[in-house]
C-alpha cells in the first residue's frame, strides 16, 4: 500500500515517516502532482502558519480532489487537517481544500474570565462524539499530543472533541477523508492506532 506524503515545506516530516513505517505503510514523497496517480492514500501533514498551504498550488489541489472523488483516502494532520476546510482566519486570502464546511479560527486567550495559554501545547483528552472507523479501538478520554493555536469548528463531520478553554474539533471524518488536529506521530500507541485505522480505509 503506497502512501503519498505531501511535502510543502511546512514542518519536519521525519517523525511522520517513522510513524507510518511503524504501521506498515510504503511511504513516498511525490515531487509533482502527477505522481499521486500511483498512491493508494494521501497524507497532508503540516505545522505553522496557514499561509504555508499556498505552496499547494492548483495542480496539487485538483489532483488531490480528483483522487478523493475516485475513492483515494486522504488524511490531514494538524495544519493539514485545517486545510481540509474552507479556509482559516489566520490567512484569509488563502483558501483551503474545501472538502469540509467551515473556517478555522484562533483559540481565544480567555475563557469565562480565565486566561488560557495559547498556543495549546501538550497532552489532552479526546471526547468521542461519533464511533467512526478512524477511532476504532481508541478508548474515550485517550490522551494525544497537541501543538497549535488555530482550530477547526465542530460540525457534523466531527468525530472527537478536545477542550482547551473551549471545545474544538480534534478528529474529523467524512467517508474516506479524515483529519486530526493533534500529532499522531507523537501520541504513542493511540496515535499509531489512528494511523492503522486510516490505512484500513485503503480499498
Amino acid at each position: 500500500m503506497r502512501v503519498a506524503l505531501i511535502d510543502y515545506r511546512a514542518g519536519n516530516l521525519t517523525s511522520v515517516k517513522k510513524a507510518f513505517a511503524a504501521v506498515g505503510a510504503d511511504l513516498f514523497v511525490p515531487a509533482e502532482p502527477i505522481e499521486l496517480g500511483t498512491a493508494d492514500a494521501v497524507v497532508v501533514p503540516g505545522v505553522g502558519h496557514f499561509a504555508a498551504t499556498e505552496a499547494l498550488t492548483t495542480g496539487w489541489v485538483e489532483t488531490i480532489r480528483a483522487g478523493v472523488e475516485a475513492g483515494v483516502p486522504l488524511l490531514g494532520i494538524c495544519l493539514g487537517m485545517q486545510w481540509l476546510f474552507e479556509g482559516s482566519e489566520e490567512a484569509p486570502a488563502h483558501p483551503g481544500l474545501r472538502l469540509l464546511a467551515g473556517r478555522c479560527y484562533r483559540l481565544p486567550a480567555e475563557s469565562n474570565g480565565t486566561s488560557v495559554k495559547i498556543p495549546h501545547v501538550g497532552w489532552n483528552a479526546l471526547d468521542m462524539r461519533r464511533s467512526d472507523s478512524i477511532v476504532e479501538g481508541v478508548p474515550p478520554g485517550a490522551q494525544v499530543y497537541f501543538t497549535h493555536s488555530f482550530v477547526a469548528p465542530i460540525t457534523t463531520d466531527t468525530v472527537a472533541v478536545t477542550d482547551h478553554g473551549q471545545p474544538f474539533a480534534a478528529i474529523v471524518q467524512r467517508g474516506h477523508v479524515a483529519g486530526v488536529q493533534f500529532h499522531p506521530e507523537k501520541s504513542g500507541e493511540v496515535g499509531l492506532r489512528i494511523l492503522r485505522n486510516f490505512m484500513k480505509l485503503i480499498a
